[in-house]
């Protein structure tokens, strides 16, 4: 499983798979736990870890084309692997480059542990309390869309602490879900991708021990970590999303097949076309800027993975909704599947950084000038 036909090969079985039931799981929004389970037989939350910690060694833009493909026929199950996926991601960049990241990658290998991320809710302010205790701290928190937590082994998250010394700082650390003080609070109720099991997690002082904390920096500011999780995260997000446009895009396409005498196919057809042309060509350069992980953490390439997660959830978005209208009312009744997909696709909004937030951040990068300074977190 180190190269991209036979991850390509597997989605073809299992997706057909994962898309009986879809309607059901959307209507009740049931978490995908089967799906999960079958993932784990074929360790596919192991595939990023290298070959030589136990894993895969699949390649990054492989798994970004599993997830992509995964989305034509699941896109809840696709999004939420992704999650895992980008924290994986982010541990193989920083074990290659001599930072902390091995023993995570160990542990995935060794028990395909299912990583579920707080990052994106976090992001420079972080939430919840922290209270020094003897050996470690206390942390009580609320964490939202934390996509796969009714099958997360370990939670990756942060909090704010006031440090005596250093001021206003964020912690980052893991915490096992299996530690005193884990819940969930069952509130995945939402517009689309339903399936994703994305639960608030409830931390109710936890103890998270010192040798736990994997980084401290200050609140309230951009920290170069941030370049490494953007860069890996961005392109595996995307790409499912992407997939949920192409699919969307493939039912509108049969649907004017029947309507061939309507004058106004041609031109509806050839937007559709050119919107999800766009999103695709993006996310090809968001995969090619990621280098298979083998890139040079920078904010000008930040810059650039976020200009272009902008184009992407744009043209995403303008996709669903132009196959809807080539679609005509058809497309309208849930049976068609599509009216399922342009709600799955409403989740690419939520994902860092919002539009108006990437113009600023970009905007400040260009201009020599701290991307985030000054503006709310």
């Amino acid at each position: 499983m180190t190269d991209r036909l036979d991850l390509q090969a597997l989605v073809d079985v299992l997706g057909p798979r994962f898309a009986e039931g879809a309607a059901e799981r959307d209507a009740g929004d049931v978490f995908v736990a089967e799906h999960y389970d079958t993932l784990k037989q074929h360790k596919l939350f192991s595939a990023l870890v290298p070959a030589e910690l136990g894993g895969g060694g699949v390649r990054h833009s492989a798994m970004c084309a599993f997830l992509r493909r995964l989305a034509h026929y699941c896109p809840s199950t696709a999004l939420a692997l992704s999650m895992h996926q980008h924290l994986v991601a982010a541990a193989v960049y920083n074990d290659r480059n001599g930072r902390p990241g091995r023993a995570l990658l160990e542990r995935v290998a060794a028990g395909e542990v299912v990583l579920v991320s707080t990052g994106a809710g976090d992001w420079m302010e972080s939430n919840g309390t922290m209270e020094r205790v003897e050996g470690g701290f206390r942390v009580s928190a609320r964490k939202p869309f934390c996509s796969g937590a009714p099958a997360g082994g370990v939670l990756v998250t942060s909090a704010p602490y006031e440090d005596p010394v250093e001021g206003w700082q964020v912690l980052h650390f893991p915490v096992p879900f299996s530690a005193q003080g884990v819940s969930l609070a069952d509130d995945w109720h939402t517009l689309g991708m339903r399936a994703t099991g994305s639960q608030t997690v409830i931390l109710d002082g936890v103890f998270v021990p010192d040798a736990a904390i994997a980084l401290r920096r200050p609140r309230g500011r951009f920290h170069p970590a941030w370049n490494v999780i953007l860069t890996v995260a961005m392109p595996l997000i995307m790409s499912v999303y992407v997939g949920v446009a192409e699919a969307a895009a493939k039912i509108a396409w049969e649907q004017a097949k029947r309507r061939q005498g309507d004058p106004t196919l041609p031109h509806l057809l050839g937007e559709l076309g050119n919107h999800l042309t766009t999103a695709q060509l993006a996310v090809d350069d968001m995969v090619r800027l990621a280098r298979d992980l083998d890139f040079t953490m920078s904010l000008d390439l930040t810059s650039a993975i976020l200009t272009r997660k902008t184009i992407v959830a744009e043209h995403v978005l303008a996709t669903a909704g132009k196959a809807l209208e080539v679609a005509g009312g058809a497309g309208f009744y849930r049976g068609m599947g599509l009216e399922r997909l342009l709600r799955d696709a409403q989740g690419v909004r939520f994902h860092p950084l919002s539009a108006e937030r990437q113009h600023r951040f970009t905007g400040r990068v260009a201009l020599g000038l701290d991307p985030i300074a000054d503006a709310a977190a």
